[in-house]
């Protein structure tokens, strides 16, 4: 049992396996609130807690599944190339609408700190929770703030995201595929990107745009702010 929970085929496997039970559930439910990557997080840390296994024996697959991250974002480079033409078009509203998003998002996270009054470690670790993980943990560090608590920011402000922009876009009855697109990368980075995919090639064209530009847009803003 040692040998197989060393493996890095362990964490691998009940990954695939988890986010396979999620797929199935989703297609039977078709529920935002059921998305296979929140399902999958569930059964993953469920398993985990109730076999008593630790998560470092976990993270020796995990670390793996990690590294595809980067080759499945160029991914997202495809859909783009599809809509170049429409990114062209559209080329200043993507970079209002990228640079307004990241700095209402940053100054948010400042406003709501000092509402609450959060110490300045918890609040320079929470400000970059609305881009991609690589971006977000650099800044956290650098400016002294805490990766774990980072870490998890990102991952719910993604989740969150995937759950309720389609319902959020219905709300606001938003028929532009742009504005759709843009305003779920912005916010929500690559989870949010997964689920604006499935929403249309246009606004997963343009969410995985907003990914890079919202990563760009925040560095410059979080420098300024210093």
């Amino acid at each position: 049992m040692e040998q197989v929970l060393n493996s890095p085929l362990f964490g691998i496997s009940i990954t695939f396996i988890a986010f396979e039970i999620g797929v199935l559930i989703y297609k039977k439910v078709k529920s935002p609130f059921c998305s296979p990557f929140i399902l999958s997080l569930i059964f993953i840390i469920s398993f985990l807690l109730i076999f008593n296994i630790p998560s470092s024996s976990y993270q020796k697959g995990g670390t793996i599944i990690n590294m595809m991250l980067t080759p499945a974002t160029a991914a997202l480079a495809i859909s783009m190339y599809h809509k170049i033409k429409i990114i062209k078009h559209n080329f200043l509203p993507i970079i209002i609408g990228t640079f307004v998003g990241s700095l209402v998002s940053i100054l948010s996270i400042i406003f709501m700190a000092k509402l609450f009054g959060l110490d300045d470690n918890i609040t320079k670790s929470i400000i970059p929770k609305s881009v991609t993980i690589p971006i977000a943990l650099d800044l956290s560090i650098k400016s002294g703030g805490l990766s774990s608590i980072t870490i998890t920011c990102v991952c719910i402000t993604g989740i969150l995201g995937a759950v309720f922009s389609p319902i959020l876009i219905k709300l606001f009855k938003i028929d532009n595929p742009v504005a759709a697109g843009l305003a779920i990368g912005t916010s929500s980075h690559g989870v949010g990107t997964a689920k604006a995919i499935e929403i249309g090639e246009t606004e997963g064209a343009l969410s995985g745009i907003a990914i890079g530009l919202a990563g760009i847009m925040t560095v410059i803003i979080y420098m300024f702010l210093g």
